[in-house]
């Protein structure tokens, strides 16, 4: 499994990790086996959020995870709505508490919120202090909300954005990923499969897919993954709650494509004009 450099972080960190997104919804013994899988096929990065599943989600990665800490790049996130200085430790307690750990690698807000940007990042640090989260970052932060933030923060700080990006949703590359990649964020790619739109064999783009997967021996979603995480900045975490699906999955951290498949990929995929505002789930 391909590993990089993770924004500022003096670590290195799998390109795919594993996403937990209504995870709660599907059977808790196949998705907790699943994420072992995930963990032993050098998927680490394990990513959730406080309110997945209002706190189950957690839970669940925490029954995963234990006897496995030491291999995780644990990820959660905190509602915006409980962002206050008070209210980020609060929510940390809780997370960590949920997921049987006594740190967070990489601690988010899930989302811009109401809650003042320098009373959550002051949490944020304190947290770090205190050693319970190793780094932190923004989710779903666009340009505006990003630059806000490293006005506030500083350079070096912020350790990553977490945003909707897939095949159908590449908007983020149009200035998005040139910027974090400028402050040296790293971007990570939440929904890489497009939740349930992924093109499927037999129309001509799954079919584009499904050429380049078989002269790789791989799966198209693998494809689809190196395809999205080619920028050396770039992290996916697809999400799934299936052994042969994160088996395949797993594939795509060491699939490196060849300049004429990302053209062809480019061209089945196109970026399409600016969007007004950035997009996200």
């Amino acid at each position: 499994m391909d590993a990089r450099p993770f924004g500022p972080l003096d670590r290195r960190v799998p390109v795919v990790g594993l996403g937990t997104w209504k995870m709660e919804s599907d059977d808790r013994e196949s998705a907790i086996v699943t994420i072992r899988r995930a963990i032993e096929l050098g998927l680490v990065h394990i990513d959730t959020a406080e309110i997945y599943g209002k706190g189950a989600v957690e839970e669940l990665v925490g029954e995963a995870i234990a006897g496995y800490r030491g291999d995780v790049f644990l990820a959660s996130k905190i509602h915006p709505e409980h962002a206050t200085y008070a209210g980020t430790l609060l929510s940390c307690e809780k997370s960590l508490r949920r997921l049987r750990t006594d740190r967070l690698d990489l601690y988010l807000l899930h989302w811009p919120g109401t809650q003042p940007l320098e009373e959550t990042f002051r949490a944020f640090e304190e947290l770090k202090k205190e050693g319970k989260i190793l780094a932190w970052g923004v989710s779903n932060f666009d340009v505006a909300d990003l630059e806000r933030a490293i006005e506030i923060a500083g350079e070096g700080v912020i350790a990553c954005n977490q945003v909707l990006y897939n095949l159908g949703e590449r908007d983020a590359e149009h200035v998005l990923q040139p910027v974090c990649e400028r402050h040296g964020i790293a971007f990570v790619g939440y929904s890489p499969l497009g939740s349930g739109q992924f093109p499927t064999r037999g129309s001509w783009r799954g079919d584009v897919l499904a050429g380049i997967a078989s002269a790789h021996g791989v799966t198209s979603r693998a494809v689809a993954l190196a395809f999205l995480a080619r920028r050396p900045g770039a992290f996916v975490i697809p999400k799934t709650a299936r052994v042969d699906h994160v088996e395949e999955l797993a594939r795509a951290g060491d699939l490196v494509l060849t300049r004429s498949e990302i053209d062809t990929l480019e061209a089945a995929f196109p970026l399409e004009p600016p969007k007004s505002k950035m997009p996200s789930l």
